[in-house]
């Protein structure tokens, strides 16, 4: 089974264009972070990916350099020949499914570069009072 989910940040904005038939497409890449540290370091991989239609359209609407995205898809092989007659081989994810992994905040911080400063309360979940169970129709 050909099967891939990342979680990366977009290292520029997204490439989106349309076919003459009106399918657009997305072309990104994302900085996924390894699991492990090579000494001490975080380290990352770089992948390219493509998506198509409403998902192109969605990301396109949505994303941008920096901002944190889930993405799912499959992994798509394949060559051609550049102008020097030098054969190329390409490897793409191509994006079915994706989904925000961040507020809207966050990713607005780490679109520009400043420090959210991790404020108590501003994760974007609203805090509820102690003693509100009496008034819960369901508790």
């Amino acid at each position: 089974m050909n099967s891939v989910q990342l979680v990366g940040r977009f290292t520029r904005d997204p490439d989106v264009r349309y076919t003459d038939g009106g399918l657009s497409i997305a072309r990104f890449s994302l900085a996924v972070d390894r699991r492990y540290k090579k000494d001490g370091e975080q380290t990352a991989d770089f992948i390219n990916c493509v998506s198509f239609g409403k998902t192109a359209e969605f990301i396109e609407k949505y994303f941008q350099k920096g901002m944190r995205i889930g993405v799912n898809g499959r992994i798509q092989t394949g060559s051609y020949t550049n102008k020097d007659g030098v054969k190329v081989y390409t490897t793409d994810v191509v994006v079915e499914n994706c989904e925000f992994v961040e507020s809207k905040t966050s990713s607005r911080d780490a679109a520009d570069g400043s420090d959210p400063g991790g404020h108590p309360g501003d994760d974007g979940f609203m805090n509820i009072p102690d003693g509100i169970d009496e008034e819960l129709p369901f508790a």
